[in-house]
């Protein structure tokens, strides 16, 4: 798909169609961070200071998101504090939305849906916190999340602090496998475990620096290998949640969601938020910082991706 024939309900922002139409650098950054990942201010002020982090770095950030039916590619302020503070917005995936742009409403993008309109748009890197995966339990409840399909079909570099935690990560990883998708450690040779940068599972491939994951990414494109690449960059060691402490938050609001009966989309916001109570809110700092630091990432991936 080119600019040209893009649907009629899709508007790009002004930076990033200028960086599209010269080859400049891109980094797509998804939404549902912003409408389901933590409160208002903290959601505005953290999507914000992500975008500026990008923008230092002289890449050119991409909000993606639907507002009143329409597919936004990059932000303007205002649209930004509207998403932030809106009530009740859809959570979406590849499933969905249409849907939400038929209908007219507002809603976050997950991995899949931000996957699908950054390709759309010719925006080959994403960054964001951690990819959706296995749920536990989805040997009897089959909840796996699109995300993994979608990695598997679309060819979108995602940076991420791995799967999230609350996940049945090994089972994340095979899905992965199984659909063709590369998983990269940057610099680490473990599966980072979002909230805390190692895990018991190996990365499949390692690459110790941008310009390596930038030529893989290249070659790719040239075997016409139209997979999704996920690059697991572990979070900041000042920043991580030691693995027995958040091991412990995780288990608690596990228990307390089967007792409520949550399921689908409203699991993994209802687990965020009880990790976020339990851990009197060191569960969102880590968060933020690692969004950050799979951003910073991305933008020099992107860097050396558009090198002239």
């Amino acid at each position: 798909m080119t600019l040209s024939n893009l649907p009629s309900f899709v508007d790009i922002h002004e930076d990033v169609l200028n960086a599209i139409e010269q080859s400049a650098p891109i980094v797509a950054l998804e939404s549902t961070i912003i409408t389901h990942g933590m409160p208002f201010p903290d959601n505005a002020e953290m999507a914000a200071s992500v975008e500026a982090l990008i923008r230092d770095y002289e890449v050119v950030p991409a909000t993606i998101a639907v507002i009143d039916g329409r597919i936004k590619i990059g932000l303007t302020h205002n649209e930004l504090l509207q998403l932030a503070n809106v009530k009740n917005a859809l959570k979406i995936s590849r499933a969905d939305m249409a849907f939400a742009i038929s209908q007219g409403k507002t809603a976050g993008t997950t991995v899949a849906a931000t996957m699908i309109i950054a390709r759309m748009a010719g925006i080959r890197i994403f960054a964001t916190g951690g990819i959706g995966g296995v749920h536990k339990g989805a040997e009897t409840n089959f909840d796996i999340s699109a995300d993994l399909t979608e990695l598997g079909k679309t060819d979108v570099l995602v940076v991420a602090a791995g799967a999230k935690a609350i996940l049945d990560v090994p089972k994340t990883l095979e899905v992965l496998e199984t659909q063709g998708v590369p998983v990269i450690g940057y610099q680490t040779n473990t599966l980072p475990a979002f909230w805390t940068r190692e895990s018991n599972l190996d990365v499949p491939l390692r690459m110790n620096n941008t310009s390596q994951i930038s030529d893989f990414l290249k070659v790719r494109d040239e075997l016409h290998l139209n997979s999704g690449i996920l690059i697991a960059n572990p979070i900041p060691k000042k920043d991580e949640i030691p693995s027995e402490i958040i091991k412990s938050y995780i288990e608690t609001a596990q228990e307390e969601m089967e007792k409520s009966n949550i399921s689908g989309k409203d699991v993994t916001p209802f687990l965020l938020k009880r990790i976020f109570e339990l851990s009197k809110g060191t569960s969102l700092k880590s968060n933020i910082a690692l969004v950050k630091n799979n951003a910073l990432i991305a933008a020099k991936i992107a860097k050396d991706f558009y090198k002239k």
